[in-house]
């Protein structure tokens, strides 16, 4: 394990000779704030604080951190909105952590060759408002786009409720400039569709968790945005019912749609309560958002209609069109407020990010049901059932002395389920240093040591985002 250097008064007086005084911060307050993300400090052994809080304006200055940190064995944690998930932007050992929060230019809108080039810091959720003054839209968008930063989208390869049409950000990711843990600057992909030159170096770096290189600037891919846009929020007696009609929207009805959303009942209850206002059928089973869209009107509404008499034939209570706006964002309102509403409710929890192929979906649910049985937990289930990614919320009591020991026991038994059924640690929130330990339950020795091989060739001196992944 690298011995890294601490973060002296001359390392200070160092970095501020190269970002300016005003763009460092050895607050403690501010330390504390930036040294964490959305998971429970539960999870963690000890309060992880970085150094010293840099916040670079420029490739330059990223690069400039990053040869003294290089040079000097200190280690280096990059740093989003901290709306992750995973530990990944808590500073393991300390050091630096490198906020991007002022890297934060749309760069360039290329309408003839339809990509975006921004910097990490953009907001999501700005991305798509600078698309859509021109019809055309950034397809990667996750639910936490409202606040999370792109850089940090690429990062994780976040995914989020379009995945199931558009692909997750990797899948619209060309290009990115990135910092090497050396200081070194370079371009991979770029403007490019096809590219086979060399390796995929574009895409193993989305994903990484800030392990490999530090991101500058990426180049996203858009495309036209389509004129008419219908929600179809679809209540069902049974999670059962709901969970196993999923697949037949597209091995059946022949729809590929935007959107495959699933709610429990557990989850709107909360989100609900949170929010002040409930959803038709609260008491149902389960709830499904069902997003078509499209530029003929005609075409979309025989879509929505045959879509709802499926739903209805296998046994959906209701099927409510959402075609207006005041509808549609109280339905999605509901759907992105479950994980606030948890956090604001309970501070006994796991939020657990399981992916399975999509036809399994209905067996993980049962699979959580038995292992919240066994462990005497409540479980609030939601997430994008129609790529097969769910988010498993494990809830203790609040007056529960064992809580901890149940809900990693429990987590230990659903990864176990979950491997059973062909499925993965996490869809889409990384590994981090939440997820690490249980790795090994899903890598094999050879993948694990090819991490660590391509983390050795990329940063030999182990500082960026030490701690996260593999060990």
């Amino acid at each position: 394990m690298t011995t890294f250097m601490p973060v002296t008064d001359k390392v200070i007086e160092d970095l501020r000779a190269i970002v300016g005084s005003h763009n460092v911060s050895t607050d403690e307050e501010k330390r504390l704030t930036y040294s964490r993300d959305e998971v429970g400090v539960q999870f963690w052994d000890r309060e992880y604080c970085a150094d010293v809080v840099v916040f670079p304006e420029s490739t330059e200055h990223v690069s400039k951190i990053m040869a003294y940190a290089n040079e000097n064995i200190i280690p280096v944690t990059p740093r989003g909105a901290g709306t992750g998930l995973s530990g990944g932007a808590v500073p393991a050992y300390g050091g630096i952590i490198m906020s991007f929060e002022k890297m934060n230019r749309i760069l360039e809108l290329d309408l003839e060759n339809l990509t975006v080039t921004v910097e990490p810091g953009v907001v999501t959720s700005e991305i798509q408002v600078a698309a859509m003054k021109h019809s055309l839209q950034y397809a990667g968008d996750p639910c936490s786009g409202d606040a999370s930063f792109i850089g940090g989208n690429v990062a994780e390869n976040a995914g989020g409720n379009k995945v199931i049409k558009y692909g997750t950000t990797g899948a619209n990711v060309l290009g990115l400039e990135v910092v090497l843990p050396s200081g070194e600057v370079t371009w991979f992909g770029g403007k490019r569709r096809k590219d086979v030159t060399g390796l995929d170096l574009v895409h193993l770096m989305v994903g990484s968790e800030g392990t490999l290189g530090v991101v500058t600037k990426i180049i996203l891919k858009l495309v036209p945005l389509q004129d008419r846009i219908v929600d179809l929020l679809v209540p069902f007696e049974k999670v059962e019912d709901a969970i196993s009609f999923v697949p037949k929207v597209i091995t059946e009805a022949k729809i590929v749609p935007v959107a495959l959303e699933f709610m429990d009942r557990r989850a709107l209850k909360i989100v609900s309560r949170y929010l002040g206002s409930s959803l038709p059928f609260d008491d149902a089973g389960a709830h499904l958002i069902i997003q078509l869209e499209g530029r003929d009107p005609e075409v979309l509404a025989d879509e929505y209609e045959k879509v709802g008499d499926m739903c209805l034939g296998n046994g959906a209570l209701e099927v409510f069109v959402a075609d207006n706006r005041n509808f549609r964002e109280k339905l999605w309102k509901a759907r992105k407020g479950i994980a606030e509403a948890v956090m604001a409710f309970y501070t006994k929890y796991a939020k657990e990010d399981i992916s399975v192929p999509i036809r399994e979906v209905p067996a993980l649910i049962k699979a959580v049901d038995e292992v919240c049985q066994k462990w005497n937990l409540e479980a609030a289930n939601y997430g994008h059932a129609g790529d097969g990614n769910v988010h498993i919320n494990l809830l203790a009591g609040e007056d529960r002395a064992d809580w901890h020991e149940a809900i990693e026991g429990a987590r230990v038994d659903l990864y176990e389920a979950t491997k059973k059924l062909g499925g993965t640690l996490s869809g889409e929130h990384g590994i981090g240093l939440k997820r690490k330990k249980y790795i090994g339950m899903f890598l094999d020795e050879a993948q694990i040591r090819l991490i660590k091989g391509i983390k050795k060739v990329f940063d030999p001196k182990g500082i960026l985002n030490p701690g996260k992944l593999v060990d």
